[in-house]
Formats: C-alpha cells, structure tokens, sequence
C-alpha cells in the first residue's frame, strides 16, 4: 500500500497561506475577534494540520476559520464553500453503509473521506453555527455526526438550508446523492 505524504512543500505551504489569509480577510463577520497573526502562527507548527487544510482546499471545502475554542484556544476551521463540497459528494455515510450495499457502491463514505483526510465530519451543533454566517446548502445538503442510536438502526442524518431556515433530515446510511457531500470541522 502507498503511503501518502502528509508534509507541504515550502510552496504548497505558501500557496495555502494567501489563499486562507485572503478568505480570512474577506470574511471578518466569520471570526470576529480572532487575530490572523495569532492563527499564522498555530498554522505554521502544525504542519500536519496544514496538510488536512490543503485535502479541505482541493475538494472544494473553502476553509476558513470560524472561531476559537474558549476552552482549549484551538483555533477552529470549517469548510465554508456556498455548497457542499463538489468532490466530496456521493457518498454515503460510512463503510458499514458502504459495504451493505450489493450494488452501485459509492466511491467512499463520508466517514471514510474525512478520516483520510485527518478531519471531522460536522456535527448538527456546528452546521447549525456555520448557517448563522451566511447562507450554505441552499441548493445541497451535507451529512452530518450522526447519533449512535440513529446509526445502529441503519439511519444518518444530513442538513440543509432552505426557505431561511436549517432543515436537517434523516435518510437510510448507504443512500447517496450527487447534491449530498459533507461539510468537515479541523481545530488546532
């Protein structure tokens, strides 16, 4: 099996830095209070966190910071695309859902994409923050941490926003759909 790199090389690094820096500063209402300077500097001694920033950037995620945990001072991120990201739809929830399925498989589980990328599906607390904002998922839903109990009885349970409202739903773990992907969270 080949082992993938999770360092950036000093341009990637670079690269990936005035895109987020640039995201940072369009979008102050996203993090009011939180300092770039300060976010900067936790983004350079994490390089492994860096590489996961990058994953959310390629598939469409937009990540860009959405506060800082009162607790611990981690600084938080969230993908922030308009829509679900585009190369993270199509997927069902997770492998159990996956493999249940005798024909026409995903290529991957939500689940399954996000631990491969060192990242965190939202939970329906965070996707309920992310709306307050902006406006996303008005023309795709995201799955979301779905509760163990709802799990266990075959379900997961996915959102959306639509008519000024978060709408979150529930639907059988193996569906998928091309307008379906999943938002992720990466504090550090």
């Amino acid at each position: 099996m080949k082992t993938v790199s999770k360092g950036l090389s000093a341009d990637e690094r670079t690269e990936l830095f005035d895109i987020l820096k640039s995201r940072f500063k369009n979008n102050t209402k996203r993090h009011k209070g939180v300092d770039w300077d300060r976010v900067q500097a936790r983004l350079e001694a994490n390089s492994e966190k860096l590489w996961s920033l990058k994953e959310m950037e390629i598939t469409g995620g937009e990540p860009d910071v959405v506060g800082e945990d009162s607790q611990t001072g981690e600084i938080i991120f969230f993908d922030c695309s308009a829509e679900s990201p585009k190369s993270r739809r199509s997927l069902c929830y997770d492998q159990e859902a996956m493999e249940a399925r005798k024909e026409n498989k995903p290529v991957n589980s939500a689940l399954g994409m996000a631990y491969e990328m060192c990242i965190e599906v939202l939970t329906e607390e965070q996707y309920r923050h992310l709306q307050t904002l902006g406006k996303f998922d008005t023309k795709t839903s995201s799955w979301l941490q779905t509760p163990a109990a709802i799990r266990k009885l075959g379900g997961s349970i996915f959102a959306d926003y639509r008519y000024g409202q978060v709408f979150v739903y529930h639907n059988g773990a193996s569906s998928y759909y091309a307008v379906r992907g999943f938002r992720s969270c990466l504090k550090f």
